[in-house]
C-alpha cells in the first residue's frame, strides 16, 4: 500500500509477528486484512478518479451491509465477502471496525490535509484502530483499558508509517504532516520547495516521531499481558515499530529524502528485545 496504512500494513511491515498469529484465528485475520487490501485497492489504485472510487467504495460498502444484514450481495467481490462472512459467523464480528475502515478509505480519495495532530488521531481512529480491536475481539478481550493500550498502539504504527514514508508520499501529493506541526518549525506545507529535506523538515519529523514514540510506549503494556502466541505477536509488533523509528532517528529524521526500513538483519534484534521487553520507559531523543 503506497502510503501505508496500519490496516494493511500492519503484517507487512513486522512480518515476523505474522508468523505467531495463533492458529485458531488466523483465517479471520486473512479476511479481515482481505476485506481492508481490497478497500485499499478501490482507494489508491488504478487510474479511477477520486468520484468513481467513491463510488466503487460506496458498493463495497453496501456488501458489507448485505452480509451483516443478510441480504444478496452484489457478487463483485465473493473471495472477500466469503470468507469474511465464515469469521463473521464463527467469531460474531461487529461490523463498525469495519464500517470505518471503509470511512477512512473514502477520506482518502480527497487526499485531504490536517490543520493540526486532532484530525490525524481522528483519521487514525478509523484507518488504524479498527484493526487492532477486531484482534482484540478475536482473542476474547474486552476492556477499556486493553482497547485504550490497542488504540495508543496501532495509532502509534500510523504515524510511524507516515514519518516513515515521506519521501515516497510526499511527491504523490499525499500530505500526512499536521499544519500547526509545519508552521512551528517554519515549514510551509503548500510551498514545494519547503518539503526537501533541510533542518527544518528535520526538526519537525524529529519531534513527530517524539509524539508516535510516545504513544507506542503508552500503548505497550498491552503486548505483556495478552497471554501466548497473541503477546509474543504484540511485543514484536511493538519492537518493530520502536526499531523503525531508531532508523529514523539514525538518519538525521533525514525521511524527506530517504525511507528507512526494516529488513532481515533487523530479526533476531527484534525477536532479542520482545524475549526482554518489559514495562516501558518514557521516549528520549537520546536513545541509540
Amino acid at each position: 500500500m503506497d502510503n501505508r496504512r496500519v490496516s494493511v500494513d500492519h503484517y507487512e511491515n513486522f512480518p515476523v509477528a505474522s508468523v505467531l498469529c495463533p492458529p485458531a484465528i488466523r483465517p479471520a485475520v486473512v479476511a479481515i486484512y482481505g476485506f481492508a487490501r481490497t478497500a485499499d485497492d478501490i482507494a489508491d489504485e488504478g487510474d479511477a478518479t477520486p468520484p468513481q472510487r467513491r463510488a466503487t467504495l460506496r458498493a463495497y460498502r453496501d456488501d458489507l451491509a448485505s452480509l451483516f444484514e443478510g441480504r444478496a450481495r452484489s457478487g463483485r467481490w465473493p473471495a472477500v465477502f466469503d470468507r469474511l462472512d465464515v469469521a463473521r459467523r464463527r467469531f460474531a464480528l461487529p461490523r463498525r471496525p469495519l464500517d470505518d475502515l471503509l470511512d477512512a478509505f473514502e477520506q482518502d480519495t480527497a487526499n485531504p490535509r490536517y490543520p493540526s495532530r486532532e484530525p490525524l488521531l481522528d483519521y487514525c481512529a478509523r484507518s488504524a484502530n479498527p484493526i487492532g480491536r477486531l484482534l482484540l475481539h478475536l482473542y476474547g478481550v474486552d476492556d477499556d483499558r486493553s482497547r485504550r493500550e490497542s488504540d495508543a498502539i496501532c495509532t502509534a504504527l500510523q504515524l510511524v508509517n507516515f514519518w516513515q514514508d515521506l519521501s515516497v508520499d510526499l511527491p504523490r501529493g499525499r500530505v500526512y504532516l499536521p499544519e500547526s506541526d509545519a508552521q512551528v518549525h517554519g515549514v510551509d506545507l503548500h510551498a514545494p520547495q519547503a518539503l526537501q529535506d533541510s533542518d527544518a523538515t528535520r526538526a519537525l519529523v524529529r519531534d513527530l516521531c517524539h509524539w508516535a514514540e510516545g504513544l507506542m510506549l503508552s500503548g505497550a503494556p498491552l503486548a505483556l499481558r495478552l497471554p501466548g502466541r497473541a503477546g509474543w505477536e504484540l511485543r514484536l509488533v511493538v519492537q518493530g515499530g520502536l526499531r523503525v523509528l531508531a532508523k529514523i532517528r539514525r538518519s538525521g529524521f533525514a525521511t524527506v529524502a530517504r525511507r528507512p526500513r526494516l529488513t532481515l538483519a533487523d530479526v533476531p534484534l527484534l525477536l532479542g528485545r520482545a524475549a526482554w521487553m518489559s514495562r516501558p520507559r518514557q521516549p528520549t531523543e537520546a536513545r541509540p
